[in-house]
């Protein structure tokens, strides 16, 4: 019951091979056989059952939604009503939930099953999975290595077939790295595309809800349902939103702009580097035009995104205190107490660090040398990024630097750890959508591939794009 797309698993429903009650306990009899991967948090059994039997009728009598047949799973960080949602961190533990995300509410209005949320890294923060508080999620494809983070239990039950769709945020890369780093498609939408009401808040104007699938047409429908402007969101875009499912063909050849920096960039493993020439080259003889595209901006992008995004991280995690909301230190004996016992013992070492940095940059006497700085130098990489896009459709890249890298590898450095983000911030310092695309396989076995970047709100044109070079 591996299906390649929802569309499939529904065909096969019509034609009475499957059911919605068969398809569930096929994956919840998968996600036991992983379950020292550590990829899902808490299992819906009941919910999930009891939700097939209700689709199974609706698509007997003819009305069921667009999704039924989906077996979807969330990221911990993503909330659903009566349901437990902790983004991965103690001090949320046993948090329950008393509405639904905007896009949970649009995935079940369309009779998708959720079968359960996934592991993650704590408030998102990270680039391996290991910053759970409840442990680190394992590579499907090699238990030994780490999935990708922050939505890495995300890509990883993908990846396994515990589920056939996965619902991810991405602030920085943490849908398309860990998408990357397990062979699956991972989308991130233009900023304001999807929203964000629901999702537990790492830094606001960064993150981003999308899908991680195993074809950029599962990817394409699921953006299509999510999509569109939302009330509870401010920043929630009000256009309409086009009907990015029916991805025509493209009548004509495309202009590909390729980053020298990147290509070239002298950390990438040699065997990304030399498919990154053979995709360029395969792009070429498809009759696509390949530009280089110099951006001597590279180094600064990581150090943008870290600047602004800690100083958000360091505002929205304000309130899980103890007292407004979380976890409440037994040790607490006066309120200065409680204040700092709660979130000393309930924020892992991650988060403290990036709470810590952004109340340093936000701080009098600071602010403006860091903080301000890096708002500018984010306008700026805005401007240039879409002067580039100007010149062609897409912007190509690879998605990381190498495969994924073994599990409890040490850095003495913790700030290493923030350079596996260095192809993926430009998108969310933009706002523009981009795209993991498996293409490649290491000597070592492992997947890898490539990025694409469209323009702002093209994501239609992105999706199309991407899906005729990945079936090429």
């Amino acid at each position: 019951m591996n299906y390649k797309t929802i569309k499939a698993a529904q065909e096969a429903i019509q034609n009475g091979i499957t059911s919605c009650a068969a398809l569930v306990e096929y994956h919840l009899e998968a996600i036991q056989q992983y379950q020292d991967h550590n990829i899902f948090l808490e299992v819906f059994q009941a919910d999930a059952r009891s939700r097939a039997t209700v689709v199974d009728e609706k698509i007997k009598r003819g009305n069921a939604g667009r999704l039924a047949g989906a077996i979807i799973g969330i990221k911990d960080n993503i909330v659903y009503k009566d349901h437990v949602s902790s983004a991965a961190s103690k001090i949320l533990e046993g948090f329950t939930s008393i509405y639904s995300a905007t896009v949970v509410e649009r995935l079940l209005a369309e009779d998708a099953i959720i079968i359960g949320r996934l592991n993650c890294d704590e408030f998102a923060m990270g680039s391996a999975n290991e910053n759970s508080a409840y442990g680190p999620v394992k590579n499907p494809l090699d238990a030994t290595k780490v999935p990708g983070g922050s939505s890495g239990g995300s890509a990883a039950a993908v990846a396994a077939n515990l589920c056939q769709v996965a619902l991810g945020s991405d602030t920085g890369g943490s849908i398309r790295q860990p998408a990357a780093f397990c062979g699956v498609v991972g989308y991130k939408p233009t900023y304001g595309l999807v929203s964000r009401y629901g999702l537990i808040a790492y830094a606001s104007s960064f993150d981003q809800i999308g899908p991680i699938t195993k074809s950029v047409e599962d990817a394409a429908l699921i953006l299509e349902i999510i999509a569109g402007f939302d009330p509870h969101d401010a920043t929630s875009s009000q256009k309409p939103v086009p009907a990015f499912a029916a991805m025509p063909a493209q009548s004509k050849p495309k202009k590909i702009g390729y980053i020298t920096t990147c290509v070239e960039n002298e950390g990438l493993d040699p065997e990304v580097r030399a498919h990154m020439q053979t995709e360029m080259e395969r792009l070429r003889n498809l009759g696509h035009e390949l530009v280089p595209i110099d951006f001597p901006y590279l180094d600064y992008l990581v150090p943008i995104y870290y600047l602004l995004t800690t100083a958000e991280a360091s505002s929205n995690l304000a309130r899980f205190d103890g007292i407004h909301f979380g976890y409440r230190s037994p040790n607490a004996t006066d309120l200065e107490s409680a204040y700092k016992k709660s979130r000393t013992e309930g924020f892992g070492t991650e988060v403290k660090r990036r709470i810590m940095l952004g109340t340093f940059v936000l701080s009098s006497g600071f602010y403006e040398a860091y903080y301000g700085k890096a708002q500018k130098a984010r306008r700026l990489i805005t401007n240039k990024t879409l002067e580039a896009l100007e010149k062609v459709d897409f912007l190509l890249t690879p998605t990381s630097p190498h495969t994924a890298f073994p599990l409890g590898q040490d850095f003495q450095d913790p700030t290493v750890m923030y350079l596996e983000d260095l192809f993926t911030v430009q998108a969310n310092i933009t706002g523009i959508p981009a795209i993991a695309l498996p293409t490649g396989q290491h000597s070592n076995g492992l997947p890898f591939g490539i990025q694409l970047m469209g323009r702002p709100f093209e994501d239609a044109e992105l999706l199309a794009f991407s899906n005729e070079i990945l079936n090429n």
